[in-house]
């Protein structure tokens, strides 16, 4: 084994050196395949930490398939008036050009979003009493009540109020020209590694609010967990299947606050500082967990229930914060 290893050495030590003598096309090929891949902070996936956007996403059946967030570094389920849910994807490791169908801010995604440190926001809009909140928060508020309509477009084959999707790259460049300073993304209190020892085989979990539900099955040939709603695939508009590497089910207080909506629905609050208990689901296997967070700018940790480190699988993350106990299915198959 050593002099294969001395070998490898001497044979890569003899390709950098050969590529300085090589035209810069293939000078360029060699240095990559010798390279360290470079892996994003939030979600461990390949590609540089970049700045961070963060965008409302209505999560109705009407809105689908959303565009977009399946190139998402992390995704999370609130709860919204009447039981539903709504998504607020951030996005650092790559940025689509196209996201959407855009929806309002709620009052959980200040909370959400302060970990992230002064992100870039886009939504549709809020209510008028909630406005001055986003203004004042450390982010870059940059609604659509404020922004061009070449920048938050129509997309003429939905419906209203379904139809809205933002120009990210036009977003971006409007934000660096107004000079404001965007936060890069970095660790939010998780870390990516090895499947650890223990878990629980299952072949699916069901995540519910009062009104809305998300089914997450175990994929072996995808190794990921493909999201459905009521049994029908939930799909991006490019044709793939949503679906994490990592799914955190983030048992949270969820409280109503002093804010609704034009039917006389109450605004919910999912209390995400402070700690409590969940689960991570990754490699087919839940974990039993608890999740800490002392204050709002300090990140979420996630730890077995012994007190040990619990890494996420390198990939896209999503997760659910609701006050309801997932249900399970073991997985009955022999063990591989």
């Amino acid at each position: 084994m050593k002099k294969v290893f001395t070998v490898f050495l001497a044979i890569t030590s003899l390709a950098i050196a050969a590529a300085a003598f090589l035209p810069s096309s293939q000078k360029s090929l060699i240095t990559e395949i010798f390279e360290e891949p470079i892996y994003n902070s939030l979600s461990g996936r390949e590609g540089s930490d970049g700045e961070i956007l963060v965008v409302k996403i209505d999560d109705t059946v009407s809105a689908r398939p959303q565009i977009g967030i399946d190139r998402a570094d992390i995704v999370y389920i609130e709860q919204v008036e009447g039981g539903l849910t709504r998504l607020a994807a951030v996005f650092s490791s790559e940025i689509p050009t196209l996201i959407g169908p855009i929806r309002s801010a709620r009052i959980s995604d200040i909370d959400i979003l302060a970990q992230y440190g002064r992100v870039v926001f886009a939504y549709s809009g809020a209510q008028s009493k909630f406005l001055p909140v986003i203004s004042a928060a450390n982010l870059n508020d940059y609604g659509a009540q404020r922004q061009s309509p070449t920048i938050y477009t129509r997309d003429e084959s939905r419906t209203s109020p379904t139809n809205m999707v933002l120009r990210a790259d036009l977003l971006l460049e409007k934000v660096r020209s107004d000079g404001r300073e965007i936060a890069i993304s970095r660790s939010v209190g998780w870390d990516f590694g090895d499947l650890p020892k223990g878990g629980t085989a299952i072949t699916d979990a069901k995540v519910s609010w009062p009104a809305a539900s998300y089914e997450v099955k175990w994929s072996d040939e995808e190794e990921r967990w493909l999201i459905f709603n009521n049994g029908i695939p939930n799909m991006s508009a490019s044709g793939i299947q949503h679906g994490p590497t990592t799914f955190l089910i983030q048992t949270v207080e969820i409280l109503p606050s002093e804010y609704g909506d034009k039917l006389g629905g109450v605004t919910p609050y999912s209390k995400t500082i402070g700690s409590g208990t969940g689960f991570v689901l990754r490699d087919g296997k839940y974990f039993p967990a608890t999740w800490s967070r002392p204050d709002e700018l300090s990140g979420t940790t996630w730890r077995a229930l012994d007190g040990s480190e619990l890494p996420f699988a390198r990939g896209q993350v999503w997760i659910a914060l609701t006050e309801k106990n997932p249900q399970f299915t073991l997985d009955s198959a022999p063990a591989k």
